[in-house]
């Protein structure tokens, strides 16, 4: 009987204000046959520190945010932080 552990980006989406959300499916493998998985979730937000990201989400990141994107993110904050939001 072997169990191993497997981790995989499974899910990534990017919502309309550029906010790029991620799910880490966790997989508990027992001679190969799937037996338990969990999953962890992350969110990103436009021009956010990208250190220790896994690669494709950075990919990702990076094809999303465009200075455009930024600057209107960067915008809705400044707007909402004003109204007290």
């Amino acid at each position: 009987m072997a169990l191993t552990e497997t981790k995989v980006i499974d899910q990534i989406t990017v919502t309309e204000n550029g906010t790029v959300l991620y799910r880490e499916a966790t997989r508990i493998l027992k001679d190969g046959d799937q037996i338990a998985q969990t999953y962890h979730r992350t969110s990103l937000t436009p021009a956010q520190d990208l250190t220790g990201q896994p690669a494709n989400v950075v990919a990702i990141c990076n094809a999303a945010w465009t200075a455009e994107c930024i600057a209107a993110y960067q915008a809705a904050q400044a707007a909402a932080a004003q109204q007290g939001v």
